[in-house]
This record gives structure tokens, sequence and C-alpha cells, in this order.
């Protein structure tokens, strides 16, 4: 059904295609993903040595919140889901500090501290446009590769967790087929069988391990097809003790790297969805992590590991052009009833130790590589290789006890806060890049009112500021034409949206000179807004241009480069723009 000769959109996220398209598509979609979706509360919940009942209960509930999830981002209620299919599913960034909190604490305390980093994500999902300074790829792209540093060993020690006569040839062997057909499939694969190869990887490994006596059946044969898991809910832990806080860190970084995957996804999925090219809408941003937050937060209240999107969602509807909503509530609605199958738990559960090892080295060792991509996607200057570089060096080391070790504590706040690579490494990114805002340029900002009558006092700000930059009179005329043109799309807009009297908004522009080039920022809001407080920490966003008409009067001649996010809020612009004699120069 999947089709890689197809580019073109056949139904938009509104559009209503036939059921049995609908059900196909979400029946390979689940296909694609069960795998990963199940098998990331296994490695969970086994690596902090907990068997049974709480192993069944956790996949349950990962199945119903998956399912609820991936429904909510479909429907769309109030600021809650995005309106497009993204399917919901366990996220690989809260292994490591899932592991963590179990197996120092148990399950009580892991529920905690889920739900405490849930409330974390709605808190930064509503108010998106107030931590662009913090969220930036860089650090996400720090802390993912972070991850893999953290939970390697533990994933080595799965390699060879088999019988002592298993461990010199029959582990190695399973193991390492395992690896190669996957990691040959990853390579050689084109479309849809790319989205399979991990899948594939784990059933080699598994029939190979059968006539060896590695996998067992047996649990599975026992399991019911049909039932409910045993009540294993565990609580939350209330008592707010050291080792509470000294793993909060670790689980709020890892939020944050959830949440900077889902806004990659959630703009992705709107790029795929529409026939006619448009920016990405940060509403939909915002409604994508909204869902997210209600998922991490059902996973700490009922004990499971938090969940994220998952990129397969686009890249299938790339390949398929089906863009209809109706597919995510579908796939939800599987996802509730396969959580009441025991045997697909069991199934899961039987698979061997070296098997999981194998199929988890090649994932951890990818997601180091998507670490890598989101910082050089940024840009490697010397600032964010400082960044980068420094914040790696100190993870690993804190990680394996090779910085200070007679001076760190084995214990207590300060001992668990700093024995975890990740939590040392993503704090570290975190200092160093707002360390880097607070040396750069001051910014001169000036707050007024949304209206074409400010243009002339704008124009007289906007000279000042780039006279004190050494600006000549044709570059500052140059900047004058591009704030024009922004301030009056930014009224066409309001025009546009409004069906009577708009109402009157406030705007802020900031001016700024970074490497030779004048930044403009333009933040428009509600008059009853407080811009000042709303903009304090904020940062240029990714990628994400402006309308194709707007850019053709900015980007062709005046602006170096035009961002534009719109927020439930409000709006912000970024412009870059170069003196008139580079711009030539370049031209």
């Amino acid at each position: 059904m999947l089709q890689n000769d197809s580019q073109d959109i056949r139904y938009e996220p509104n559009e209503q295609p036939p059921n049995g398209l609908s059900i196909g598509l979400a029946i390979q979609l689940v296909l694609l993903t069960i795998g990963g979706v199940v098998i990331t509360p296994v490695i969970v919940v086994q690596g902090a040595g907990i068997g049974e009942p709480f192993l069944s209960w956790s996949v349950f509930c990962v199945l119903v919140i998956s399912g609820l999830t991936t429904i909510l981002q479909a429907v769309r209620v109030w600021r809650f889901g995005s309106g497009h299919v993204l399917l919901m599913g366990t996220s690989g960034t809260f292994i490591a500090v899932c592991i963590s909190a179990l197996a120092n604490g148990g399950p009580a305390l892991m529920c905690t501290l889920i739900v405490a980093s849930a409330i974390i994500q709605f808190v930064v999902g509503f108010n998106l446009s107030l931590f662009r300074r913090i969220v930036t790829p860089t650090v996400a792209g720090v802390v993912i590769m972070m991850i893999p540093v953290t939970i390697f060993p533990i994933v080595f020690d799965l390699l060879v967790e088999v019988p002592e006569e298993h461990i010199s040839f029959d582990a190695p062997l399973i193991a390492g087929l395992t690896i190669v057909v996957a990691t040959v499939l990853a390579m050689r694969a084109t479309g849809t069988l790319r989205l399979w190869t991990p899948v594939i990887g784990l059933v080699v490994g598994t029939l190979i391990a059968v006539p060896l006596g590695l996998f067992d059946v047996g649990p599975i044969l026992a399991a019911g097809w049909v039932g409910f898991p045993d009540w294993a809910w565990p609580g939350l832990d209330l008592s707010f003790g050291p080792l509470f806080w000294a793993l909060l860190p670790g689980f709020v970084l890892a939020t944050i790297v959830g949440l900077v995957e889902t806004i990659g996804d959630s703009v992705a999925i709107q790029r795929v969805s529409q026939r006619k090219p448009r920016a990405p809408d940060y509403r939909v941003v915002q409604g994508a992590v909204g869902a997210d937050g209600v998922g991490n937060l059902l996973s700490g209240l009922f004990g499971t590991v938090p969940n994220t999107t998952y990129s397969s969602s686009v890249a299938v509807t790339e390949i398929t052009g089906v863009a209809a909503r109706r597919i995510g509530i579908y796939i939800g609605v599987i996802f509730l009833l396969l959580a009441f199958f025991p045997k697909l738990t069991a199934l899961v559960v039987a698979l061997p130790n070296p098997v999981v090892g194998a199929y988890l080295t090649i994932l951890l060792a990818i997601l180091f590589v998507v670490g890598i991509k989101l910082v050089v996607r940024e840009g490697l200057d010397f600032r964010n290789t400082t960044i980068v570089g420094v914040s790696l060096w100190l993870g690993i080391g804190f990680q394996y006890d090779l910085i200070f070790p007679t001076v760190v504590p084995d214990a207590g706040f300060w001992g668990t806060l700093l024995s975890n690579g990740m939590n040392v490494g993503g704090l570290s990114a975190i200092v160093l890049t707002l360390l880097t805002e607070l040396m750069s340029s001051r910014r001169r900002r000036m707050k007024t009112k949304l209206a074409i009558d400010i243009l002339p006092d704008l124009n007289s700000f906007l000279s000042e500021s780039t006279n004190r930059f050494g600006w000549d009179e044709p570059s500052i005329n140059r900047v004058h034409q591009i704030n024009e043109e922004l301030l009056l799309t930014l009224l066409d807009a309001d025009n546009e949206e409004s069906d009577s009297d708009p109402k009157q908004r406030s705007l802020q522009v900031s001016v700024q000179l970074d490497s030779g080039q004048v930044i403009l920022e333009y933040i428009a809001a509600e008059s009853d807004e407080n811009i000042e407080d709303r903009a304090m920490v904020l940062q240029e966003a990714a990628t994400d241009s402006l309308p194709s008409d707007l850019s053709v009067l900015l980007l062709n001649h005046l602006a170096r480069e035009v961002r534009h996010q719109k927020y439930f809020d409000m709006d912000i612009i970024n412009v870059s723009i170069d003196p008139v004699a580079t711009a030539e120069a370049n031209g």
C-alpha cells in the first residue's frame, strides 16, 4: 500500500479518504512502530532489575497511552493536539534516567519524576517563545549524544546476560548476526524496507536463538490471547527527598530533548501534509507539544515510560501522500485494542537478551548521530563548537568517574547528579549557551503599538541604532525598507484574520549587531501582554521562512534571512541584514 513513487498529496488532513485505505495505512504504521513502542519499557524495567507484575503493567499502560495520545494529536482538543497524523510512542530519550530512577528509588519515584517533567513540558510548550534560548538544537544535540554514552554499559551487559554455557559462542553469534543483518539492511534498503530494518534484525536474531535454546516459548504459550494485566500501579513517591532532586535535572533534560524532537516532527508533518507549501504554523507545534505533555503526565500517573512523537509518521505520509487525520484516529484505536492482548507482551519479554542488546546498540549508535546532526544544523561556529566539546568531555568524564573521583561523593544529591553524564553534559550546554547570550552585544529595544503611524518613529529608532554600528546611509536605507515591508505585512495579516475591528496589538522591535550583520527582531502580541517580560529569553528560531510573497520582497534583494514563527500569543520575526557593500559583494 506504500507507494515510493508518489510525492503528491492525495488527501490533506481535513479530507476523508476511504475507510479501507485509512485502516490499511494505520495498520502499516502500527506494525512499523509496535516493536519500538513495546520494547522500550521492557528494556527499562529489565535493565533496572525489576520483573513482573510491574513489567506487564508498564507495557499495557504504554499501549493505552500511545493510543489515546495519537488520537488526541489527530483530533486536536483546544490547544492540545496538532491536527495531523503524529503517532505517539515510547521515548528512548528517557531510557537512561528511568533505569536510574527505578534502580535507585523504585517505580513510585520514577512516576513522580515523570509527572514533574510533564508539568515542566506544559510550561515550556504553552510559552514556547519564551524558551528559545534554552531549547536550542545545540543543547538538545549534546543531551542526545550523552544518552548512548550514559547507558552503553547497561546495553553491553545485556549481550552477555545468558546462562554461562552460552557466553563463549552462542551469545556473540546471536548478537553479531543481529547487528550485521540490521546494519546491512539499514545501509542498503530504500523506501519502505528501510523502515522495517530494526524489526527484521530482531526477528533474525530471535530465529537464530531458537535452535540454540535461548528463546523460551513457554511464557508465550501460557499467556492468554485476551486479558487485563495484574494490577501493579506503583503510586507516587511524594517524599521529595534528596534522590528526587538529584534525578530531576536528568528528567528535565530528557523532556527538553523530547520537546525538540516533537517540534521537529510537527514542523515536518505540516510540510508533507499540504499541497500548497506554507510556512509552519507554530500553534500546531504548540498543540503537538501539549499532547506530548498529556502523554507524559498519564505515563507518570499510571506507571510507565514517557512518550514522544515518532518520525515514521512523517516518512509514511511523505511516501503515500495521505495525510488525513482519520488515519491517526485508527492508529490510536488499534493501539488500544492491542493493549488487551497479553501474548504480545509475553512475546516481547521473551526476546533473548543478546538480541535486545544488539537491537539497542544499533538504535543508540543512530541516536548519537542524530545528536550530531542537530548540532551541525544550527551551525558549528567557534561558539557552538566550544559548547559541544566542553559539554561532551565534562559529561563523559563525570559519567565514568574520571574527573575528581576522590572528591565527588558516591551518594546523596551531588553524587547522584554528577554521576550521570547526561545531567552534567546537558546542564553544561545550557550554562554555556546562556553565558554566550550574556556576552553577546546588547540589544536596543523599542516598545510601541502595532500601527502604521509609528513608522517614522520606528525608522528614527533604527537609524540611531545602526548609526552606532557605523553603518553608512545606503545600508541604513536598506534597514528602513525592510522595516516598512515587515510592518505592512504584520498589519495586513491582522486585517485578513479579523472579521471585525482588529484588536490593538503591541510591538517590540530590537536591534543587535552580530558578526557584522544587523539582526532585527519583531515581536507582536496583544496589547494586554507584557512583551518585554515574555521576550526576555527569546532566541532566533530554527529554519522557517515567511510566506513566499514576503520572502520575494525581502530575501531576493534586501534581507539575508527572514524567519517567522506564529504562536498562540504572538508573532516573532527575525531578520538578518548585511551592509549594502557586503550584500553586493556576496550577491
